[in-house]
């Protein structure tokens, strides 16, 4: 899940983000309107926390923009504004929930969690490629009819590189889009996650290392492809 929080103290935007991460939750923070649409037109985000007083463009219009962007993107307005007829209008304005400053971070959780499982989608393709099944939707790997048990983060490396068809996609790239915006760009979590995705995927190894660009799955020319069904077998219960 991957959130983007908009608020304007630094300190409160650190303290959310880092609260969220505990939580096995992505976020990313904006400090102004301009910063939240341009993240908004950038990412594909589960939530939008707004705080509605903030420099720029408001809270108020940045929920006026996604409501009529049409994404169905939840907002939750985290506000020290607690009139009723604050929260009547936040609610006018097209968010979903409303959470008054100060409040307890378990609260925040327990309501982003809430909105996300609300929120309706559209069932993303399984793809196959070279032996290896990604079930985005349950959230499933097997390879060669085989369940691979993934972490969060192993699952969203794979995603990435099965999705490519055999390309290659750097360390930068896959840092992007399987951490969030602060991930730190020096970190070796790319290549620890990739060496334990390989044992977990098992031999003959199926992720290549392209030196000194990235890594590739070794499709032997095959291109990833949407599977219209899902026909995989259930993972084997513990």
């Amino acid at each position: 899940m991957r959130v983007l929080i908009v608020e304007d103290e630094p300190a409160l935007a650190g303290a959310v983000r880092d609260g969220l991460r505990l939580a096995a939750i992505a976020a990313d923070t904006a400090g102004d309107g301009h910063t939240a649409l341009e993240l908004l037109d950038l990412n594909s985000y589960d939530v939008a926390v707004l705080d509605r007083d903030i420099p720029g463009p408001s809270g108020d219009d940045i929920a006026r923009a996604i409501v009529a962007a049409g994404s169905g993107l939840p907002i939750l307005m985290l506000t020290a504004a607690d009139r009723l007829d604050d929260k009547a209008t936040g609610f006018e304005l097209g968010a979903d929930d409303y959470l008054t400053k100060p409040f307890e971070m378990r609260e925040l959780v327990l309501r982003i969690r809430a909105l996300a499982r609300r929120a309706p989608r559209s069932t993303p393709p399984v793809h196959e490629l070279a032996g290896i099944t990604v079930d985005p939707f349950r959230r499933e790997v097997y390879r060669d009819g085989r369940y691979v048990a993934l972490t969060r983060k192993q699952f969203a490396v794979l995603q990435v590189l099965v999705e490519a068809g055999g390309g290659v996609i750097s360390a930068e790239e896959l840092l992007e889009r399987a951490w969030d915006e602060n991930a730190d760009p020096f970190t070796n979590a790319v290549r620890i996650t990739v060496s334990a995705l390989r044992k977990r995927l098992g031999e003959p190894w199926v992720i290549l290392t392209v030196p000194g660009v990235g890594y590739r799955i070794d499709a032997d020319d095959a291109a990833a492809r949407p599977v219209d069904d899902h026909t995989t077998e259930s993972a084997p219960r513990a």
